[in-house]
């Protein structure tokens, strides 16, 4: 992690100290509903779980370390977000994740190293399921570094090692565990579009139940529960382009301009809107 790429957009626009967090964190946690790490909350995850802190058995002490280390990730400190949270031990693993993921979806550029640390995250992310089957963004950052490990070994390999049932299940899991977790649906709406790019309308129903609509109903929770989210736009353009082309171009369009004017409150939702001025200006 020492030679990790910095956040490029600024190192001081998303800074969250003291209580700042806090106030913060329903809109920095729309999307995936993370409660907030109070105290309380730290103590409920603990209840029961012996070593779940590495042996720190101070719920204040852990939260304050905690919200350390999301305070890192939302202001794009990823590598120091990452460290925070492993230091932690399993209550640790999804600030970790998600910093890793992140870094490595949005930052790192070299695909070998990319493979790396999916593959690292993924292993993390396996070790935690065991011992948090009902906190719903350990199944979401084990189905997000499974689907993109996929995305870079192709999408039809990993369809066909049994990557995408696993991807699935931990997705529906997600929703289960939390309806309204906005990435969940955002993820599933994206991999049945990209199951029915590869294996087809007929092969993607009969293989995973993927369905047009059913893509599409994922999306318009996602943006009814998040309306003005530059990832959500972005990828249901990217959706309609899979599976539909040029036929929807002038959405697709409107969708990727909407992304590129959001407003965004943290480090990966201001890359998320770079993208879509990426991808918007590509269009034109």
């Amino acid at each position: 992690m020492s030679s990790w790429k910095p956040f490029p957009y600024g190192d001081r626009a998303y800074r969250y100290s003291g209580e700042a967090l806090r106030d913060a964190w329903p809109r920095l946690h729309r999307s995936d509903r993370e409660a907030y790490p109070s105290c309380q909350a730290i103590e409920v995850r603990l209840n029961n779980k012996p070593g779940f802190a590495n042996g720190e058995c101070d719920p204040g002490k852990v939260a304050l370390r905690l919200q350390s280390a999301w305070r890192a990730f939302h202001a794009g400190d990823f590598a120091q977000a990452v460290h925070g949270g492993i230091a932690l031990g399993p209550i640790g693993c999804v600030v970790a994740a998600r910093a890793t993921l992140v870094h490595a979806i949005y930052i790192e550029n070299e695909p070998a190293r990319r493979l790396v640390i999916i593959g690292d995250a993924i292993r993390h992310c396996e070790a935690l399921l065991p011992r948090a089957g009902d906190w719903p963004n350990a199944w979401y950052v084990h189905a997000l570094a499974l689907g993109r490990y996929s995305q870079l070994v192709s999408v039809v390999k990993a369809l066909a090692t049994g990557l995408g049932n696993k991807v699935r299940a931990s997705l529906q899991r997600v929703i289960e565990l939390e309806p309204g977790h906005v990435d969940a649906h955002v993820a599933l709406g994206v991999f049945e579009s990209e199951v029915l790019a590869n294996l087809g309308s007929v092969g993607a129903a009969l293989t995973f139940g993927a369905r047009r609509d059913s893509a599409l109903e994922h999306f318009a929770t996602a943006r009814r529960l998040a309306p003005d989210s530059a990832v959500v736009l972005v990828e249901h353009a990217r959706a309609l382009e899979r599976m539909y082309g040029q036929a929807r171009s002038s959405e697709i369009y409107e969708l990727y301009e909407c992304a590129a004017a959001c407003q965004p409150v943290d480090a990966r939702e201001r890359m998320d809107v770079e993208l879509a001025r990426q991808l918007l200006e590509a269009e034109v």
